[in-house]
């Protein structure tokens, strides 16, 4: 999937698809790609959600920018706007859950851990993702804040999708969760500020290598059959 995506961006951004075309049908970009229908859609969607293109029911793909997309759309959000929420809620968050997390909220995050260390499916891992930031929050012992994240969640989970699908996240995620359990376990509220704080670091910098990738030489892949590239 990274590289039919790679390969449909590289043709957008250097003007194979100007803006306002439309892409070929799934049928045929399968054809020339090579590539089955879920590996193509779930390309076409990245290609959407980094502003790219947009889907019209009935009509297909259209280009509607040729890039680099900096900041892209989750749900309802951008992606700088999520973080910056993010940073000013779960940070200090994790400091408060520290504090006041109980026996059965230490339980329950275990549990949830070693659940995602074992989970190979990526859809039901980004699920488990999401109830994990959602149970620190629950740890923090106020309402208000388990809200905060239930209003974001589908954000969060269609970010973390992105993530793990183009950027490989999902045994990082994992270590970084598991700092932050150890840190509640601990009882230390600096730790767990920190862990926290380590985790949106490393969400940004994963974001930032997708959507602004450097640049290199090279053939474009994959190819296409024999024909023009798409």
């Amino acid at each position: 999937m990274e590289a039919v995506l790679g390969h449909l961006r590289r043709a957008i951004e250097r003007g194979d698809y100007a803006v306002g075309d439309k892409l070929p049908s799934e049928a045929e970009l399968c054809r020339r790609l090579e590539v089955s229908r879920p590996v193509l859609r779930e390309a076409l969607r990245a290609l959407q959600t980094m502003g790219l293109t947009v889907s019209r029911t009935g009509k297909g793909t259209f280009v509607v920018s040729n890039g680099p997309v900096e900041d892209p759309t989750f749900g309802d959000y951008t992606a700088s706007d999520l973080l910056e929420v993010r940073r000013h809620v779960e940070i200090p968050v994790a400091g408060y859950a520290a504090e006041r997390r109980t026996p059965e909220d230490l339980d329950h995050l275990a549990h949830l851990l070693d659940r995602m260390e074992r989970e190979t499916d990526t859809t039901a891992w980004v699920a488990m993702d999401t109830l994990f930031h959602l149970a620190v929050a629950q740890s923090a012992q106020n309402p208000v804040f388990r809200r905060v994240i239930e209003e974001i969640r589908d954000a969060l989970a269609r970010q973390s999708a992105f993530l793990n699908e183009l950027g490989g996240r999902r045994e990082q995620s994992n270590r970084e969760h598991r700092a932050i359990v150890e840190a509640l376990v601990d009882g230390s509220e600096r730790d767990a500020t920190e862990a926290m704080a380590h985790h949106l670091d490393r969400v940004e910098t994963t974001l930032s290598a997708i959507v602004r990738p450097e640049r290199t030489d090279g053939a474009d892949t994959p190819t296409e059959g024999g024909g023009p590239q798409a």
